[in-house]
């Protein structure tokens, strides 16, 4: 338990901190070196044997690659532009709907028609809605799900966690030209670096070798259920580092959305 809350806060906490290097080097920049050090650290636990990999199990590789980069830009923009309780409660639903998908339960129904309640509230027409911040959530929920299918597919066909390894490498080696450019035209400063180098760190290496350590002793279900709760520690993260308050009608929401996970992940047999 300590180990999965340990996770959990370590990943918004990294999140927070890449934010307050967003204006130094925008949600772009501090995404390109999470990229690095994931890279790095991946290929430290994984290993990958990049020389023997075919084209079958290259081509899933590639694209979850491409879901890697995608999915970490998008929720930073979004954390950027709606702050980062909302945004991770978006990119939620993208597991969420893997979820309800696999099932024809009724009570899985309701659950869904409980997290759309929840979305509904959160994306209501108001005069400080962000739309374009909304829909930068909502992407990265869709690449959150390409992860998690995707995810499969690269552990069957490759074993251990080379393929997530070499997808991160790729990831990584997609990003350098953004890294050049941002040093050439607006030299970051060192905080900034330090900020965008530890949420890769608390985003990136802690979570993944927490879960690795957790799911040796926990059930997977239980592991699910518990990441039920991310977008509240995002919430209260975001509160605490960066002062992004919410108001009770967010609350609502956000809990919908937890309760629907939670309650369809206890449940099941």
């Amino acid at each position: 338990m300590a180990t999965m809350v340990g996770s959990g806060l370590s990943n918004q906490t990294g999140a927070a901190v890449g934010a307050l290097a967003f204006p130094v080097l925008g949600p772009l920049g501090v995404v390109a070196v999470r990229q690095y050090v994931a890279a790095l650290v991946l290929l430290a636990v994984g290993r990958p044997r990049l020389h023997g990999f075919t084209w079958r199990q290259w081509w899933p590789v590639l694209l979850l690659a491409g879901v890697f980069g995608t999915m970490n830009f998008t929720l930073y923009t979004a954390v950027d532009r709606i702050g980062l309780g909302l945004a991770v409660t978006l990119e939620f639903l993208g597991p969420l709907t893997v979820a309800l998908a696999a099932t024809r339960r009724r009570l899985d129904a309701g659950c869904a028609v409980v997290a759309a309640a929840g979305v509904v509230v959160l994306m209501r027409p108001r005069p400080s809605a962000d739309y374009a911040g909304m829909a930068f959530g909502l992407v990265a929920a869709c690449c959150w799900a390409s992860y998690i299918l995707l995810n499969r597919v690269v552990g069957r066909r490759i074993p251990g966690a080379q393929g997530v390894a070499a997808a991160a490498t790729v990831s990584a080696l997609a990003f350098l030209p953004v890294g050049v450019v941002l040093v050439l035209r607006h030299p970051p400063t060192a905080g900034a670096v330090l900020c965008a180098v530890t949420a890769g760190v608390l985003s990136s290496a802690v979570p993944y070798l927490a879960d690795l350590l957790t799911l040796r002793h926990v059930p997977a279900q239980t592991f699910g259920l518990f990441m039920s709760v991310n977008p509240v520690l995002a919430a209260l993260v975001g509160w605490v580092v960066l002062g992004q308050g919410l108001g009770a009608a967010e609350w609502a929401g956000i809990g919908a959305v937890v309760v629907a996970n939670a309650v369809s992940l206890a449940t099941k047999g």
